[in-house]
């Protein structure tokens, strides 16, 4: 299965006066790296959302904004400092009584200094308010997985073309390598000729064999059916359930392998030119797989 690591998707639930909004974008990554960023009072909830994510997707990193706004009774509250506002208005009573004003020091005036009333943050049941950031988390990571499922079916598309062009390619190269004995026969008696400048006997059956030990080591049949092999492997791979990225990337590198020994054994001009037209469409292919899941 070809899925993308790239993805984003948001999502928004209200429940009575809880209202959860969650932000979720995926990059590419070797490996799952969740980055979860929430409000404090609900960091409880970190090891169930990561679990959430985890079991949706295998790599990529996942970036994870979650805003809660609980505009609750129970979550909002305030408290006197006493000691604090005792002082300042002894500081206050001694500045009227130092300049002889005649005022009252109204209660305005000390609750508008700073520190006498603070907000206090209420201990928020999570019991409560999970289930309302749950359903949230599974619309978002819903629609990311989605997307990353659409953009891995582009992907597909474009690497079984380029698979379906190496094949053609490939089988060129192997029509191509089946007169390598004759060539080679050809080259030898040629080679011969100018340096004895036709004064020696050339020996057929000589030269026969000395062209089959170059065909022998020149041979590509092995690297041709291995090529086949791994590109039926990467195909089934590539249908198959699972998360496909980390298989498909040591396919890749295999078959770079058969194809740069091919590239060293090649006989012909016109054989070296295949082989870096294939190089080529590998390349391309690998560059589609880093984004692969």
């Amino acid at each position: 299965m070809i899925n993308s690591m790239t993805g984003y998707a948001r999502s928004e639930r209200i429940k009575e006066s809880l209202t959860v909004t969650v932000d979720i974008r995926s990059y590419n990554s070797r490996y799952l790296d969740i980055v979860l960023n929430i409000p404090h009072r609900y960091l409880s909830l970190e090891d169930k959302i990561k679990s959430i994510v985890s079991d949706r997707v295998e790599r990529g990193r996942v970036e994870i904004k979650i805003y809660i706004i609980d505009d609750s009774e129970e979550a909002v509250a305030f408290e006197v400092n006493n000691s604090r506002a005792a002082a300042y208005y002894k500081v206050l009573m001694q500045l009227k009584d130092g300049l002889n004003i005649d005022s009252q020091v109204s209660l305005d005036l000390l609750a508008g200094v700073g520190g006498v009333i603070k907000p206090v943050e209420n201990i928020r049941n999570m019991e409560d308010c999970w289930p309302v950031v749950k359903d949230c988390i599974d619309e978002a990571m819903g629609n990311v997985v989605a997307m990353r499922k659409k953009e891995g079916n582009f992907i597909a598309g474009d690497i079984i073309k380029r698979l379906n062009y190496i094949e053609g390619v490939v089988d060129k190269i192997e029509m191509e390598s089946s007169g390598l004995l004759s060539l080679y026969q050809e080259r030898l008696k040629d080679r011969i000729s100018v340096l004895t400048k036709g004064m020696a006997d050339i020996d057929p059956e000589r030269i026969a064999q000395e062209a089959a030990l170059l065909a022998a080591k020149s041979d590509i049949s092995e690297e041709i059916v291995r090529i086949a092999s791994h590109i039926k492997q990467f195909r089934a791979i590539m249908d198959s359930e699972e998360p496909a990225g980390r298989k498909l990337n040591f396919l890749l590198q295999e078959l770079n392998r058969e194809i740069n020994t091919i590239g060293s054994k090649a006989g012909k001009a016109q054989l070296s030119y295949m082989v870096v037209d294939i190089k080529s469409e590998l390349e391309k292919i690998r560059e589609q797989m880093q984004n692969v899941e």
